[in-house]
């Protein structure tokens, strides 16, 4: 019998045991629940903007396929908030096209936002706007809880859950309106204390670190958000924001909503209106792609070309400020699809890229040339004037007709030809080419610069970044240079005594009406005159003056000064004064104009001129003295050097003296 209790006394005991272990694990475990809350990154679409999301400060998850033209980034390290938070991920290079975690800070609005093409993403300038974000790798700071739902700024926002705290704001009535109401959400982020109590909501760590900062946010932004968290007991003894009269006056929505991001739903349509971006000031071109539509390329290499299009468009940053943009399709003969002041933004040219269709036909690239050069670059067209005209000539294979005479008259136009060749003729094919090296005759340089080969359509995107870098550098544009708009002209004029008042007028006359042949402006050609007698006088200078009106009144004001004929002395004064500050891209011209011989020597001062490449023209009138022309003026004297008898001719010479010029211009190598 005693046996039998021992026993039962041990079960017992032993179940004790059991519950009292089972108890402590069961403690242990929500202790850890309570220790450990879970975070949970909310997740946004691709399309969401800064601007949207009322948070400072918040870590998102971006989905996989962002790296997408349609959603649009304003910026460069610094986005506006109208930009797509995970597209400026991407082109920040925090994320890739796959998606993943990242924590956005939002900062003060800036003065302006560049555009750069980064990572596949090409942003867009802007500017100013109202507040800006910058995006860094997802990883929270300690002791710094970061919301698991955020709060959107429209009434479109995600249906508030447990623990949102939610205010409604009243529009003030307008005369003759129905007044309405917007839902505003504030999410509040839980602490590990604040899951095992029941106590008021309260401000997150950052919403409490940031108020410290409030220069870097918009007006208005902090007293909203300060506002939503001072909160009271409602009849059923829940806590909920304050919502009195009072109150409502201190939200001002004209000013403090809209700074904030708030917009009321009826006002969405005006205010969401997309910034329009000026296009990209470094890259002020005219440009006219000349695209192959011919029969022989087929359907498929076509939609290559286009889509080659819209991505050198999207990369360029079209826009007034910046490059325009105009397309030309040939095929038996040429067709403009649009012109350059047809669209002024990248995505509208886009769009109208892809419904060009298709001509089909020879490829004659030298016909399409002639039509862009006599046609294209017209004002009426959009052509600024101020902006270097470049055409890119693309060619399947090779073209039907000769483009050697077509792109020498273009580059003479001051046009910039380019060539991308695809798919050339192979050794067995170069037989059937109706102009052999045609790419090497039609550019202006055969270094490469001007011409690009590509051995596949398949490998055509690859040309994409190199184009746009070439026609983007305006300095190397050499073929828009013509013999009208490419040099420093420096005139000599003799103001001996021998030359007379009514004469020395006649001289400036002369000189007035050459200068009237050049296109005058501190980019193009620039004038400056030296007067001379025994001493020498700078009359102006290559920078005094920009425009034509202002060199003509300038030339007028010049007095005769009367004196000995020093023309050695003349040249080497000329040399330092006038033309030791003449741009290093600038032709350098010297047209030294005199009535009799030099009591100076001129034999080394001219061989100086020639030594720095000055190309000299000398022009004598009356008693001038024959060899010593020859010897001042640039090899051959003969295209250099003219006599005429009297004064009064002198006004014949213009035109002699002005293809002078210009044959020597394009007599110059072009390589």
């Amino acid at each position: 019998m005693g046996i039998v209790v021992l026993t039962m006394k041990a079960s017992v005991i032993e179940m004790f045991l059991v519950l009292l272990v089972t108890g402590i694990h069961s403690n242990k475990d929500t202790t850890k629940k309570i220790k450990r809350p879970k975070f949970n990154v909310p997740q946004i679409n691709c399309d969401v903007k800064a601007g949207k999301i009322i948070n400072p400060e918040f870590v998102v998850k971006c989905p996989a396929g962002c790296q997408d033209p349609k959603y649009h980034v304003y910026g460069t390290d610094i986005y506006a908030s109208y930009s797509s938070v995970c597209g400026a991920a991407i082109h920040s290079g925090v994320l890739d096209n796959s998606g993943g975690k990242i924590l956005v800070r939002k900062v003060a609005g800036q003065s302006g936002y560049k555009g750069s093409y980064s990572n596949g993403i090409q942003s867009l300038s802007l500017p100013r706007w109202r507040e800006s974000f910058i995006v860094s790798e997802g990883k929270p700071q300690k002791d710094v809880t970061y919301p698991s739902a955020l709060t959107y700024s429209s009434s479109k926002s995600p249906t508030a859950k447990t623990g949102e705290a939610t205010k409604a704001y009243q529009k003030p009535s307008v005369p003759g309106t129905t007044a309405q109401s917007v839902t505003l959400v504030q999410v509040t982020g839980a602490t590990a204390s604040e899951a095992s109590h029941t106590s008021l909501p309260k401000p997150s760590p950052s919403a409490v670190s940031t108020t410290s900062n409030l220069r870097s946010q918009p007006m208005g932004y902090r007293s909203w958000e300060l506002d939503l968290w001072s909160t009271s007991s409602d009849a059923s003894g829940q806590n909920s924001p304050r919502a009195n009269a009072g109150e409502m006056d201190l939200w001002k929505p004209g000013s403090v909503l809209l700074d904030a991001g708030f917009v009321p739903k009826e006002e969405l349509s005006t205010q969401s209106l997309e910034p329009v971006s000026q296009g990209d000031p470094n890259c002020k071109i005219d440009l006219s792609f000349l695209i192959d539509g011919s029969s022989s390329i087929g359907k498929r290499r076509f939609r290559i070309q286009k889509q080659f299009l819209a991505d050198v468009a999207q990369t360029l940053d079209i826009g007034p400020a910046g490059p325009l943009m105009g397309v030309v399709q040939y095929g038996d003969n040429p067709a403009a699809q649009f012109n350059l002041r047809t669209h002024m933004n990248s995505r509208d040219l886009k769009t109208a890229i892809e419904k060009i269709t298709q001509r089909g036909g020879l490829s004659n690239a030298g016909r399409a040339i002639s039509y862009v050069t006599k046609n294209f670059f017209s004002k009426a067209n959009g052509n600024r004037g101020g902006a270097p005209n470049v055409a890119v000539v693309i060619v399947d294979g090779w073209p039907t007709d000769k483009v050697e005479e077509a792109s020498r008259f273009a580059r003479e136009s001051g046009i910039n030809i380019f060539f991308i060749t695809i798919e050339g003729a192979t050794e067995n094919e170069k037989q059937y080419v109706t102009e052999p090296n045609f790419s090497n005759k039609a550019v202006c340089r055969t270094n490469g610069f001007y011409s690009l080969n590509v051995q596949s359509w398949f490998s055509l995107h690859k040309t994409v970044q190199p184009l746009v870098k070439r026609v983007c550098d305006t300095d190397r544009l050499a073929c828009s240079k013509t013999c009208l708009n490419s040099a420093d002209i420096g005139f000599v004029i003799d103001g001996s005594s021998s030359v007379g008042t009514g004469n020395f007028r006649t001289v400036l006359q002369f000189v007035a009406n050459l200068s009237k042949e050049f296109e005058i402006s501190d980019i193009d050609t620039r004038i400056g005159a030296v007067q001379y007698t025994y001493e020498q006088r700078l009359e102006f200078g290559f920078e005094d003056y920009n425009t034509k009106s202002d060199i003509l009144n300038a030339i007028k004001r010049v007095g005769y000064w009367s004196g000995g004929t020093s023309t050695g002395a003349a040249i080497n004064y000329a040399l330092e004064q006038l033309f030791k500050k003449s741009k290093p891209n600038k032709r350098k011209l010297m047209i030294l104009i005199t009535d009799g011989r030099s009591y100076d020597d001129v034999r080394i001062p001219a061989m100086v001129a020639h030594h720095k490449g000055v190309i000299t023209y000398a022009i004598g009138v009356a008693w001038a003295a024959q060899d010593e022309l020859e010897v001042i003026a640039t090899h051959p004297a003969n295209d250099h050097s003219f006599f005429v008898d009297e004064f009064d001719h002198l006004y014949k010479f213009v035109p002699k003296v002005i293809q002078s010029i210009c044959t020597e211009f394009n007599s110059q190598p072009r390589n």
